[in-house]
């Protein structure tokens, strides 16, 4: 290696040397020439004709992806929309769902409130319904006793006066002596 570098830098020190320099290398000048002017024409015909298409195809590409992207922004921004609808109505859901059931529990003791207090009056009534029917069986039976006892007065009063007194007086006399007793 070292050899190839102490024969490059000895050539290169000559100047007639310089000229051939290129040739040593194996440059041909007027083939760079013919292959530069080659490589302009290839440039300018992918830059007339090639790179326009690919341009536009890349710019409709990143016009479709940004659309996408705005498109997706715009879709999650709806789903995220939807779901705090769907947060919002499952909240008033159960808010009414609360209300009924309280409705229903208020309207439940309402009625139980309402079946009690019917029964209690039902029961007072019959209640005082028996009461005035003892009170009357009562009466009937007083008047009864009251008739019997004037009856069995009249009887004892007639054997003890078998022939003293007439029946009127008997009466009376019963009549009294009985409401004597009661007082």
């Amino acid at each position: 290696m070292e050899r190839l570098l102490t024969q490059f830098a000895s050539e290169a020190a000559s100047g007639e040397q310089n000229k051939d320099l290129f040739a040593s290398l194996g440059i041909d000048w007027t083939l760079l020439i013919v292959q530069l002017v080659a490589f302009l024409i290839l440039v300018w015909l992918l830059g007339k004709f090639v790179y326009p298409v690919l341009v536009r195809t890349i710019d409709a590409r990143e016009e479709k992806i940004a659309e996408a992207g705005k498109a997706a922004e715009a879709a999650e921004k709806k789903a995220e929309q939807a779901e705090a609808k769907i947060d919002d109505a499952l909240k008033q859901a159960r808010v009414e769902a609360a209300d009924i059931v309280a409705t229903a529990k208020q309207e439940a003791t309402q009625m139980v409130e309402k079946a009690e207090a019917q029964a209690k009056i039902r029961s007072d009534r019959i209640v005082a319904e028996a009461q005035a029917d003892i009170q009357k069986e009562v009466i009937l039976a007083r008047k009864a006793l009251h008739k019997e006892t004037i009856s069995l007065v009249k009887k004892a009063a007639g054997l003890a006066v078998a022939g003293i007194a007439d029946d009127r007086l008997d009466t009376a006399l019963i009549k009294k002596s009985v409401e004597e007793a009661s007082r």
